[in-house]
């Protein structure tokens, strides 16, 4: 499910880093051409379980500070009261940065993919450091080009990412005290890699009863034939904990037509079909599911600039209501700027068109954590 899926909605990366033109006009063939490695897979070396006790490892942890981008706070913006005393950790993982096609995963010393990975998190993983402390892995993420390709060699290139993931979460979990709140978020290839997360490490274990919520933005998650197997129910209310969140932003007209017809070939969690099944849709200006918000609700949308490296804070900017199949319309299409995909997908933006929600959204459940 993840290659398929991804080939439509991971070239997102294609459009902030080559421009829009290229999808709209080429299509995918090009993208395909252009971006899947023609090269066979090496296995990755396997990392050692003690690697992540490196800070060079991470790009976000309570010990950094000078450069760390989940500190950043966009132009203009006076924040608010202190930090709760008993404080959250945030595992957040990074979206696909990784562009090049000579190798199926990215190396940990590639300095443009590094960059672009802290970029994206300086817009996402933000929304969060109110909270508590954030710790974002790097890992040896797929490349591109493993999202747009039936070869075998693209799934590989995942379950190796996913490794790393794995070895850092354990090493997250090590760390921290054992009777501190989780949180657990991240975009697009990172929240594929955090349904994996869930499904083995969190379902079924002492750890699910501290996880104030799991943000699964810009991922697809079955009501019916995911939820079941990922530990924790649907955050059907605001002040709900132990929850799941997720949505996809499309404005109108939404046309994600081919997006389901792949999607409903694949196979859920539970071992049962996707086909027809409601996806997982959060409202983000509200906190609940399936419902309609105007945009007067929201209270602050990231406009970034050109280069993506700063961004000012916009209220009322768009509204959100679920559809029926669990897609998540923005109305009229915003501008934020030229890296959306055809059919007026935001998927680059699905954090940034609701930052300062979702940053409201994360403070409340954590004081109904803390309170219970």
């Amino acid at each position: 499910m993840a290659r398929k899926f991804l080939y439509f909605v991971a070239g997102i990366t294609i459009l902030v880093i080559a421009g829009a033109f290229v999808l709209r006009i080429y299509g995918e063939d090009l993208a395909e051409i252009v971006f899947v490695p023609d090269t066979e897979f090496e296995p990755q070396e396997l990392l050692e379980t003690s690697i992540y006790a490196d800070v060079s490892m991470w790009f976000a942890r309570p010990e950094i500070e000078e450069g760390n981008p989940a500190l950043w706070l966009p132009q203009g913006y006076e924040g608010e009261s202190a930090k709760p005393d008993t404080p959250a950790a945030i595992f957040f993982i990074h979206p696909t940065s990784f562009l090049k096609k000579d190798t199926w995963n990215g190396s940990l010393d590639d300095k443009e993919s590094q960059d672009r990975a802290r970029i994206f998190l300086r817009g996402q993983a933000s929304a969060f450091n109110q909270v508590g402390d954030v710790w974002a892995p790097r890992y040896r993420q797929a490349t591109l080009g493993a999202f747009l390709t039936d070869k075998k060699e693209g799934q590989q290139a995942l379950d190796a990412a996913y490794q790393d993931v794995l070895v850092a979460f354990d090493h997250f979990v090590r760390e921290i005290p054992a009777d501190q709140p989780v949180i657990l978020a991240g975009h697009s290839q990172g929240s594929l890699h955090l349904t994996n997360l869930l499904k083995d490490r969190v379902a079924g274990t002492p750890l699910a009863s501290r996880i104030v919520a799991a943000y699964i933005v810009g991922w697809p998650v079955s009501v019916e034939a995911d939820v079941p197997a990922l530990g924790l129910d649907i955050c059907k209310e605001p002040e709900q904990v132990n929850c799941l969140l997720s949505w996809e932003s499309f404005a109108e007209p939404a046309d994600y037509g081919r997006i389901v017809e792949v999607y409903d070939t694949t196979i859920g969690f539970t071992g049962e079909p996707r086909a027809g099944t409601q996806l997982l849709c959060t409202n983000p200006l509200r906190g609940d599911v399936d419902s309609a918000a105007p945009a007067s609700e929201n209270l602050g949308t990231l406009v970034p600039n050109d280069k993506l490296s700063d961004a000012t804070l916009v209220e009322a900017a768009v509204p959100a209501r679920c559809d029926d199949r669990g897609f998540l319309l923005i109305g009229d299409p915003p501008d934020l700027g030229p890296y959306t995909l055809p059919g007026n997908n935001y998927h680059v933006y699905d954090y940034s068109l609701f930052w300062r929600n979702v940053r409201a959204d994360v403070t409340r459940r954590m004081q109904s954590f803390l309170e219970r």
